[in-house]
């Protein structure tokens, strides 16, 4: 991308991503870097809000005015080397499940919904969301990269949802976002066999949109832009037919959400040690990258 210019919130101080703005292309941008480990922590989802509230106000204030808006695209991104994002904050997920907290979980597991679903409508907006996946993105990682209207990766990319590994099932739009992109079967078959997927396969599928070569995924982000704003018309258009007739209604999102959560409530100690287990492997991959880029 080109021309980037910071992109402040009038009232938010983003602490886990970095957003900016490119004029140029009519592009915000947001590309996590969450902390302690690459998932979705609620400073992260705080950011992840504030960034789409404040898109979408930018854009109602050039309509009121008469301009045509500055922004037409949203970037979700990432900015850690090698990984999107690994998906839900599996150490709060234990911890509300040891203690029973079902109002807990439910209220992360609906602001993850929330925020996917603000990505799937385009805010309501003449906007086109845009996932560039450049790394490893697993369970809500994996959603939310599905949730946008278009999703760019490089070929070095794995996606996929480990939930079954501890007898759960990918709650937070996975099937919704996945079947509306290709055949529920199919969409089925990813989501149970647990494995990662690359952006190659996912590209043949029909789940990846714009496939690029390693390291060259803000290049296709580009050119994508720059092909779309030939035809913005069409694509505003083609918006307006798709969350018309082919919109992911937030109420199935919140439905399949609250049987996520009864499901979790239900798991085993065994399984929820599998879960401490897969936080840990994240913590140590975090070391190692930190140590290499060191």
């Amino acid at each position: 991308m080109t021309q980037l210019i910071p992109f402040p919130d009038t009232g938010h101080v983003y602490t886990q991503s970095n957003v900016q703005l490119d004029p140029y292309l009519g592009v915000a941008r947001l590309a996590m870097k969450p902390r302690p480990r690459p998932c979705f922590t609620s400073e992260l989802l705080a950011d992840i809000e504030a960034f789409q509230k404040e898109v979408a106000h930018r854009i109602r204030t050039d309509q009121e005015q008469g301009r045509t808006p500055q922004i037409r695209y949203t970037v979700l991104g990432s900015d850690l080397e090698g990984i999107y994002n690994l998906g839900g904050d599996l150490e709060r997920f234990v911890r509300l499940i040891r203690n029973a907290d079902r109002e807990g979980l439910l209220d992360y597991a609906l602001t993850c919904v929330r925020a996917g679903h603000t990505f799937s409508t385009g805010l309501d907006l003449p906007v086109t969301s845009i996932a560039l996946v450049e790394g490893c993105a697993q369970g809500g990682g994996f959603e939310a990269a599905l949730s946008c209207h278009t999703l760019i990766a490089e070929k070095q990319s794995q996606m996929g949802f480990p939930e079954v590994l501890f007898n759960l099932f990918p709650g937070m739009g996975a099937y919704s976002f996945l079947s509306r992109k290709i055949a529920p079967s199919l969409a089925e078959r990813i989501i149970l066999s647990g494995r990662l997927y690359s952006a190659e396969e996912l590209y043949e599928m029909g789940v990846v949109d714009v496939l690029a070569e390693p390291g060259h995924g803000e290049e296709a982000l580009a050119r994508y832009i720059t092909e779309a704003e030939k035809h913005r018309a069409v694509h505003n258009l083609f918006h307006r037919v798709h969350s018309t007739h082919h919109r992911v209604p937030f109420e199935e999102l919140r439905d399949i959400t609250e049987l996520w959560v009864e499901s979790a409530l239900q798991l085993s100690e065994r399984e929820l040690r599998t879960m401490e287990r897969l936080v840990r492997a994240q913590d140590r991959r975090i070391s190692q990258e930190t140590r290499q880029a060191n």
